[in-house]
This record gives structure tokens, C-alpha cells and sequence, in this order.
């Protein structure tokens, strides 16, 4: 074999080599789009439920005086504010406990959500509504709220929160109306089953409270739960986004 068609031998190797790796970052990049997407669509089906909600819920059962949990901040005290104060992002969430929505972004974000607060780069303000008992039926997001409330007045409304995301019922049973159930799970809370706790409970102390935050939504004109606002952006409406890049947004943030 000559040296002329050694050369070219080895440059087709090379160009076929070349052409392999590009193919494969395509592939990557490719996989990575479709994660992505696979998240908002996911996220865009399941909030289907809340959208009803929020066009079929207009009235709230709770009723009584406003007394708002301990610590709440924000426009009327109706954000349950989690991290730093002096964190230079504000991640605001309007969520229902019986949404299922709500759900899939605490299964997706969670993670990244701990870990920018725990490095004091992000805080989160928490707003609880009631749509779901209003297209459904029912008081389970209105007493499950209330229990998270009474969860912030005894220090314990993340973990609560989080407590109750996991043990979410199906959207069309109403488990979370039962004191009961929302007692018990408190139990998995180390301190947070008290005698204070439970009568907070039974009493829905904190339901005026939760109605106002109900009505500030629909004032709002957000289309559904969870709406997820970074700043004025909806992260929700945008479908390039991923835990990943949310993290790059909050850190860019932090260094600027």
C-alpha cells in the first residue's frame, strides 16, 4: 500500500472519528432537551388541576378572624418566608397541599430548593390557597394549610410541609380534611405533635388567614397552582427550565 493511500486511510478514520463525536454530543445535548421537557410537560398536565381550580374555586369555606402564623412576612403577612432574609433571590410559591402539580415541582425541585436556602443563597416565601377545594369539594386544603401555619408558629413549617407533600392523598379524596390525619402526620415531625399543635388544628385557628391568602391569588390573576415566581418570572411558563438552571440563575445572582 503506498503512502499516499495510507494518508488517506487515516484521514477518513479521522474524519469518521469526528463525525462519531459529534453525533454523540448531539445525543447528549439531545437527552438533556428531553429531560427537560419532559419536566414542564409534566408539570403542564398535572396543573391542569389547579387551572380548573382556579377558574371553578371563587369562594373559600373559611371564615372567621385573621390571625396570621408566626413569623409571616409580605404584602398583609401572608408569605411564610423559609432562609436568610439577606439572600439576594426570592423564589415566591403559591401552592395547594391537595394539588397534585404542587407536588410534581416539590418531587423535582425540592433538592435544589434545600440546597440554595441551606447555602443562604435563596428564600423562599411561601403562599398557601385553596383551589383545589373549590373545583373538587371539600376543606382538605384549607385544613391542611391551616396545620401548616400551625407548623410555622411552633418553628416546623418546612418540615411539615414537606411531610405533607409526601403523604399527599389523591386529588379527588379529601383525605387531608380529617384533623386526625393531619395530627398523626405531624407525628412524623420530632416536637411538632403538642397539645398547642392539635388545638391549633381542631380550631383552624389560622383559616381567616388561609382565606385571605386564597383571595390575594385569585386578585393576583395567576392561572393555576403552583405558580413559581424568581422576581417577576413565572418558571412555571418557562419550558426551558430545570432544577439545573434555576441553580445557575440563584448563583449568578449571588455573585453579582
Amino acid at each position: 500500500m503506498s503512502e499516499k493511500n495510507r494518508e488517506g486511510k487515516r484521514a477518513a478514520r479521522d474524519r469518521l472519528a469526528a463525525q462519531r463525536e459529534k453525533q454523540k454530543s448531539a445525543e447528549k445535548r439531545r437527552r438533556g432537551m428531553i429531560v427537560g421537557a419532559a419536566i414542564i410537560c409534566v408539570l403542564a398536565l398535572a396543573t391542569v388541576g389547579g387551572l380548573l381550580a382556579a377558574n371553578a374555586g371563587k369562594k373559600s369555606s373559611a371564615s372567621g378572624p385573621t390571625i396570621g402564623p408566626s413569623g409571616a412576612t409580605g404584602k398583609d403577612g401572608l408569605a411564610i418566608p423559609v432562609g436568610k432574609e439577606a439572600a439576594r433571590s426570592t423564589l415566591t410559591v403559591w401552592e395547594d397541599f391537595r394539588c397534585p402539580a404542587c407536588k410534581v415541582f416539590e418531587t423535582v425541585y425540592r433538592p435544589t430548593l434545600r440546597e440554595l436556602v441551606d447555602a443562604g443563597k435563596l428564600k423562599v416565601e411561601y403562599h398557601l390557597v385553596t383551589l383545589i377545594d373549590g373545583n373538587m369539594g371539600g376543606s382538605g386544603s384549607l385544613h391542611a394549610a391551616n396545620a401548616a401555619a400551625c407548623a410555622q408558629d411552633a418553628g416546623k413549617f418546612k418540615a411539615y410541609h414537606d411531610v405533607l407533600y409526601d403523604n399527599q392523598p389523591k386529588e379527588t379524596e379529601d383525605t387531608f380534611a380529617d384533623h386526625a390525619k393531619l395530627i398523626g402526620l405531624a407525628g412524623k415531625v420530632g416536637g411538632l405533635d403538642t397539645p398547642t399543635f392539635q388545638k391549633c388544628v381542631k380550631d383552624g385557628t389560622h383559616n381567616g388567614w388561609v382565606k385571605k391568602s386564597n383571595d390575594a391569588f385569585e386578585k393576583g390573576h395567576f392561572t393555576g397552582t403552583p405558580t413559581v415566581l424568581l422576581g417577576d418570572k413565572n418558571i412555571i411558563e418557562d419550558r426551558t427550565m430545570t432544577p439545573a438552571k434555576l441553580k445557575q440563575l440563584v448563583e449568578a445572582a449571588h455573585k453579582s
